[in-house]
């Protein structure tokens, strides 16, 4: 019987546990709504990160052509700073100096731009010759090439480093590679765990002369094509280790 008055008993109208159903419902749709905004918020947050990843490594690349442009011009490695990368690239002193720290750090990204579009990248595969000798060979052929591409840059950068101890040490530690490259070979012919150390030595030491720049550039005068050059010194590397018995 309905109360007088017409009012309905408190929660007559509603099933038992209404109200805390509805509440329920409404508190698992919350957590979904939670839950989803969650995981697009993480995407958009990686998603940024991506492109801001991605920026970074577009303004890098443009400041590495902006100093190798300038190390190409007239005027050579004279000058070239920080601040005159910063404005070929079109960027700020600050925005070079948080990417490379320091005129070596920048001139380091160019010589690692120039040793990837110059073939050095192959260096690995020429190591892992089972012939030694062919591994020799090979790795003249490489360093013939290397020297080839950009030679004009390349030379001025190496006679700059005459008067600039900062650049002469980057290109010390560099050829210094090289070296231990021949180094490895050499251990690796047979005979050679026979050879006095002073005998080890100069062969490294004339292979490593007979790949340099100067070597090359001395060779290439009067028209030779690199692949000229390139005999021309491979016959020189392998009549050393001839004369030297391994």
């Amino acid at each position: 019987m309905t109360p007088k008055g017409g009012s309905r008993p408190p929660g007559g109208s509603r099933p038992p546990g209404g109200s805390d159903a509805h509440t329920n419902s409404a508190t698992s749709r919350g957590k979904r709504a939670a839950g989803s905004s969650g995981r697009e918020s993480s995407s958009r947050r990686e998603y940024h990160s991506d492109i801001r990843e991605s920026d970074a490594a577009k303004t890098r690349a443009r400041i590495v052509s902006a100093a190798a442009k300038h190390l190409r011009s007239a005027k050579g490695i004279k000058g070239l700073s920080l601040e005159s990368v910063a404005k070929e690239a079109g960027v700020t002193r600050p925005t070079v100096y948080k990417q490379f720290g320091s005129r070596r750090g920048l001139l380091e990204a160019v010589f690692d731009d120039v040793a990837r579009r110059g073939g050095l990248h192959r260096i690995p595969d020429a190591m892992a010759e089972p012939d030694p000798r062919v591994a020799v060979k090979q790795l003249v052929s490489i360093f013939c090439e290397f020297w080839y591409f950009n030679s004009k840059m390349l030379g001025q950068i190496i006679g700059a480093s005459v008067v600039d101890p900062e650049l002469e040490r980057g290109l010390l530690d560099r050829n210094e590679r090289r070296r231990k490259g021949f180094a490895t070979l050499l251990n690796r012919m047979a005979g050679a765990d026979t050879l006095p150390p002073e005998t080890s030595e100069e062969i490294v030491d004339t292979l490593f002369v007979l790949t340099s720049h100067a070597v090359f550039s001395g060779l290439a005068i009067n028209g030779r094509s690199v692949e000229t050059v390139c005999g021309l010194v491979q016959d020189l590397a392998i009549r050393t280790l001839d004369r030297l018995g391994v």
